[in-house]
């Protein structure tokens, strides 16, 4: 299968080229390279910098991810996961890549499912469908791939939770946790591969998914059984109604747990209702657990 090569380049840049492809001054690489030792970066006998493709690709990322609010070391750490690391779930992700490409979903769902055994279903979500997920995004955004490869894979990755959570065990512990995307947020896969770790985990979930409005969220969060609510936002531009949802939770009585990019700095989750769970997907159902654990030692 053919993979679109679209504005990637064949060979290696001048930094000069660098710079005027991703918008970012020469200076700024020349600063990100010497703190946060981009890797890849090969020089000329006269010493002129010159830059592969995987090295453009990484230097896209972080400047994506500063864009979306994380300080440019933290940025240049994401970058190495997505592109060039050592991670345990590195070669799964490659695999899970080669699939996609390949238009083959039940590869895909065969990839997971060797990572639920090898690694744990909070790990394979951390290790390997996220990072894997993301790259396929920015693929996208730069050519590489078609939209029609990362449909397949995030249908692929939603039949495999979905099939995950239907072989769950009986719910062990008392109370459901209602998970919601903001009202303007459409992405829902993150929130369905953490109620899938907390349904194994023993946690009965109720998922609402993309756009769920303030007065449904209300009305779901009313339910006797609901003991938590979780609110997902991605997008800058969806942070406030989000926090209206929140909000709205909040005055209910229930506990309330915010996560998603539009909550990644900490400016931004100022003064919004509840707990910030952070981006990994194990330790926020762990904390969330021991936030509820504590919560019923109260009363």
């Amino acid at each position: 299968m053919s993979v679109s090569t679209q504005n990637q380049p064949e060979s290696p840049l001048t930094i000069q080229q660098v710079s005027a492809l991703l918008a970012v001054p020469v200076s700024t690489l020349r600063t990100w390279e010497h703190r946060y030792s981009v890797p890849g970066v090969v020089r000329t006998r006269g010493g002129h910098r010159r830059y592969p493709a995987q090295v453009i690709d990484e230097l896209r990322i972080i400047r994506d991810e500063i864009a979306r609010g994380r300080r440019a070391g933290d940025a240049a750490t994401t970058a190495r996961l997505l592109v060039d690391s050592d991670e345990p779930g590195r070669d799964l992700v490659d695999r899970f890549l080669d699939a996609a490409r390949a238009m083959d979903q039940r590869g895909v769902r065969c990839c997971l499912d060797d990572a639920a055994r090898l690694l744990g279903l909070g790990a394979t979500v951390d290790l390997v469908l996220v990072p894997a997920m993301r790259r396929i995004g920015h693929w996208w955004e730069i050519g590489m791939c078609d939209v029609g490869h990362e449909h397949l894979a995030t249908e692929a990755a939603r039949t495999w939770i979905a099939r995950t959570v239907a072989f769950a065990p009986e719910p062990r512990r008392v109370g459901c946790v209602l998970l919601a995307c903001g009202p303007r947020d459409l992405h829902s896969l993150g929130l369905e591969a953490f109620g899938m770790v907390l349904v194994a985990d023993g946690r009965a979930c109720r998922v609402l998914g993309a756009r769920t409005p303030v007065p449904s969220l209300v009305i779901a969060a009313e339910a006797p059984d609901v003991v938590a609510v979780v609110v997902v936002s991605h997008l800058s531009l969806g942070r406030r109604p989000a926090v209206a949802a929140l909000e709205a939770a909040a005055a209910l009585g229930r506990p309330t747990f915010h996560a998603g990019n539009a909550f990644l700095t900490r400016p931004s989750r100022r003064r919004v209702p509840g707990l910030y769970l952070g981006e990994s997907h194990r330790d926020a159902a762990r904390l969330l657990e021991e936030t509820l654990a504590r919560a019923s030692l109260d009363d």
